[in-house]
């Protein structure tokens, strides 16, 4: 199962509108764009995504491109580890 990231309509005016079409090329995560996420005090606050149901932020768009990779790997690691301990019981 693929990453999902979703991006506010809202919160393009931070930039975020290129991060999502740079990410949209990227075949090992799936993207959505909303008109709204419900995040109004983040959304304009700062750039910011939903990563699997997780709000990554940042103050820049390189910084959350950044950061949505890394919340990417540490879900990832996350789930590896729990199928490690379920495939030792």
């Amino acid at each position: 199962m693929k990453p999902m990231i979703e991006f506010c309509a809202s919160n393009m005016h931070h930039g975020t509108d290129e991060l999502m079409q740079e990410l949209e090329r990227d075949d090992s995560v799936e993207v959505m764009e909303y008109g709204c996420l419900g995040n109004c005090g983040e959304c304009y606050l700062k750039p910011y995504a939903l990563v699997d149901g997780t709000i990554v932020a940042a103050d820049s768009v390189p910084q959350l491109a950044a950061r949505i990779r890394e919340a990417i790997a540490s879900q990832q690691a996350d789930r590896d580890a729990l199928d490690k301990l379920l495939d030792d019981l």
